[in-house]
C-alpha cells in the first residue's frame, strides 16, 4: 500500500460556515494524495444542505470531482453521519485504504492528513490514528485517553490530589504525548481509520447519538488486536463543540448520560455500568464535601448526580444493544 486512497468525511449539522472551512482546509491538505472529500449534511433541515452544494458548485470543488456533498437525510449523531459517509464511499466507485474524519469545527495544519496516513501506512498494526488537537489560541487539548473504567470514574469525580496519585494508571486523559504513541483512544475531531479495520469490527454503534461513540469505536479495535496511535505531528485546530453547545451547557443533556450507560453496558455488562456509577457518585460525593469544608462555589453542571443515576437505573431490564461486523461496501 503505497499510495492508497483517502476519502476525508466531514457531518455537517447546522454549521456551514464552519464546515466550509473545515472542507477548504482538507482540500487544500489533500493535494498532492489520492482521494477526495465528502460532506455529509445531517439532516440540518435549515437550509444547510443547499447552502453547502451551491458554495461548493460556486468554489468549483464539484467541478474538479474533489469534494461531494450529500444529504443522510436524517440527524442519528455523529457516528450514524460517518457512517452514512462511509458508505456512500468514493465517487470512482474505488474502496479507500483510509477513511479521515474531520470535525465541521476543525481545521487541518499543513501535513496533518498525510502524516496520519503516512504513520498508518508505517505501522501495518495500527487501525486508528489521531492528531494532536488545539485551540485557535494554539493551547493544545488533551485527546489522549485511557478507556473508562470504575477507578477512573471515581477519579474523575473526587478530584483529589491524593486519589488522583493513587489512580493515576487510571485517569482517563492522559499527559500530552509529545511523539507518537500508543493510546487506548483519541477524540473523533481529527481520526484517520484504515479501511481493513472497520470491515474487520463494523461501523461506529448509532446507539450512541454523541459521545462515546469513538471510544467505542477504538475498544473494539483493540480487541480485535488493533493499535490506536496518538500523532503529536498532525496538527489540527478546533474550535469545539459547535454543533452541540457543550460549552453552554447548564446542565448534561440526556444523550449523554444515555451514551455513557450504552458504553459501560454494552462492553463489561450490567454489573460493571453500575458499579462505575455508584464509583462516580462516591466520587462526587467526596467532591461536594470538600467544596463545602473549603467554601468552593459549585461550577459543575446542575442536577448531575440526579441525571446520572437516573439514566444510569432507569432501564435495567432492557436488553442490550449490540453492532454485528459489517462491511465497509455495504
Amino acid at each position: 500500500m503505497t499510495d492508497p486512497t483517502i476519502l476525508t468525511l466531514i457531518v455537517n449539522y447546522r454549521t456551514p460556515d464552519l464546515t466550509l472551512r473545515a472542507a477548504e482546509a482538507a482540500l487544500r491538505e489533500m493535494e498532492g494524495l489520492r482521494g477526495e472529500v465528502l460532506i455529509i449534511d445531517n439532516g440540518s433541515g435549515d437550509g444547510s444542505f443547499a447552502r453547502l452544494t451551491e458554495e461548493a458548485g460556486a468554489r468549483g470543488w464539484t467541478a474538479q470531482g474533489r469534494l461531494r456533498v450529500v444529504d443522510a437525510g436524517r440527524n442519528g449523531g455523529f457516528g450514524a453521519g460517518m457512517n452514512h459517509g462511509i458508505r456512500t464511499g468514493l465517487s470512482s466507485g474505488e474502496a479507500p485504504g483510509f477513511y479521515y474524519l474531520l470535525n465541521s469545527d476543525a481545521w487541518p495544519e499543513p501535513g496533518a492528513i498525510r502524516t496520519l496516513r503516512d504513520t498508518l501506512v508505517a505501522q501495518p498494526k495500527a487501525g486508528l490514528a489521531g492528531s494532536l488537537v488545539q485551540g485557535e489560541d494554539g493551547t493544545p487539548h488533551r485527546t489522549a485517553f485511557r478507556f473508562p473504567t470504575i477507578a477512573g470514574e471515581f477519579e474523575m469525580a473526587a478530584r483529589i490530589g491524593p486519589i488522583s496519585r493513587l489512580l493515576k494508571r487510571a485517569i482517563v486523559a492522559m499527559p500530552i504525548p509529545s511523539v507518537t504513541t500508543s493510546v487506548d483512544w483519541t477524540a473523533g475531531a481529527s481520526l484517520m481509520i484504515r479501511a481493513e479495520t472497520l470491515e474487520q469490527i463494523g461501523l461506529f454503534d448509532e446507539t450512541f447519538f454523541l459521545y462515546f461513540e469513538e471510544t467505542d469505536l477504538c475498544l473494539r479495535a483493540a480487541r480485535a488486536g488493533w493499535d490506536t496511535l496518538y500523532v503529536p505531528q498532525s496538527v489540527v485546530g478546533h474550535l469545539g463543540s459547535a454543533s452541540t453547545g457543550m460549552k453552554e451547557w447548564a446542565r448534561i443533556p440526556a444523550y449523554w448520560f444515555d451514551s455513557r450507560h450504552h458504553y459501560f453496558t454494552k462492553n463489561h455488562g450490567r454489573a460493571y455500568a453500575g458499579a462505575a456509577t455508584l464509583a462516580r457518585g462516591a466520587g462526587q460525593a467526596i467532591w461536594h464535601l470538600r467544596r463545602l469544608v473549603t467554601g468552593r462555589p459549585n461550577t459543575g453542571p446542575e442536577r448531575f448526580l440526579r441525571d446520572l443515576i437516573t439514566h444510569s437505573f432507569r432501564a435495567p431490564t432492557a436488553p442490550v444493544p449490540s453492532v454485528a461486523p459489517k462491511s465497509t461496501e455495504d
